[in-house]
């Protein structure tokens, strides 16, 4: 899965680049469209940024430009951000129709683009209950707009370790935020402002929980490998296609996560 900015990527070069990954990976690439969030890292880069809808509207004319380069022969295409004369992208992607779409997004500018171009519906880490709501949300919409059903992948940051006190001990590592009330922390925490300005979230997000990405610490996946294989079980429960698993170091607690909570099942 690559993550890609519209405003980062002019759509017709990205098309024919992907493409050619896909055919080179067999098949196996997918999408995550992330309309951005963050003002000073467009600017920092003689970049457009858009305010909050208009960034929904560049990625709605982003991903009609793909799409019909990925699938018609010639494309043309006159929007108010895109515009193409009979382009052509050869070779196609390997996957048909196309590589799967994920897209994520709380607001109602979000929702309604994705329920009406994209193929799956990644999510912020959140509880079952939580994450079954937001599915049942996205099918109605998916449904009223007469497509067949979507994906769907939530983000989460896993820690496994043979008890639940030293699952706790680490979770409290790292989400202890030296400075923080002092106003001397990380410099990765001064983006926590701008971020929530720039989003337009469901619910209240705590600075302790900006340490880890995505609020990946929601899902609670953190503590024995059984509680872990139960959560995991609850999400499936739910509807939850995808899991987009954080872990830090990434390769030793992926080999963890494998060995003690995939292969035991």
């Amino acid at each position: 899965m690559v993550a890609v900015r519209p405003n980062f990527h002019q759509p017709a070069l990205f098309a024919k680049a992907a493409a050619n990954i896909d055919t080179i990976a067999g098949g196996r690439l997918a999408l995550n469209v992330v309309s951005s969030w963050w003002a000073k890292e467009a600017t920092s880069y003689g970049l457009q940024f858009d305010e909050h809808d208009d960034r929904y509207a560049r990625t709605s004319e982003w991903l009609q430009v793909v799409n019909g380069l990925w699938t018609e022969k010639r494309f043309s295409f006159s929007g108010k951000f895109y515009t193409l004369d009979d382009a052509i992208v050869e070779p196609k992607p390997a996957r048909s129709p196309r590589p799967v779409i994920y897209a994520g997004g709380e607001s109602e500018a979000a929702k309604t683009m994705i329920a009406r171009q994209c193929d799956a519906y990644v999510m912020h880490g959140d509880t079952p209950e939580v994450i079954r709501g937001k599915i049942a949300d996205m099918r109605e919409r998916r449904e009223r707009e007469g497509l067949p059903p979507l994906q769907y992948g939530m983000a989460a940051y896993s820690i496994v370790r043979d008890s639940e006190a030293e699952a706790r001990r680490e979770l409290e590592r790292i989400t202890t935020i030296p400075g923080l009330d002092e106003g001397t922390a990380p410099a990765g925490f001064a983006n926590f402002d701008q971020w929530l300005s720039g989003t337009q979230l469901e619910r209240e997000l705590k600075v302790q929980e900006y340490s880890v990405s995505n609020r990946g610490l929601r899902p609670n996946l953190v503590g024995t490998p059984e509680h872990i294989a139960e959560q995991v079980e609850a999400y499936t429960d739910a509807g939850l296609d995808l899991l987009l698993l954080q872990m830090s170091p990434q390769y030793d607690e992926m080999e963890r996560f494998s060995a003690q909570v995939i292969r035991p099942a």
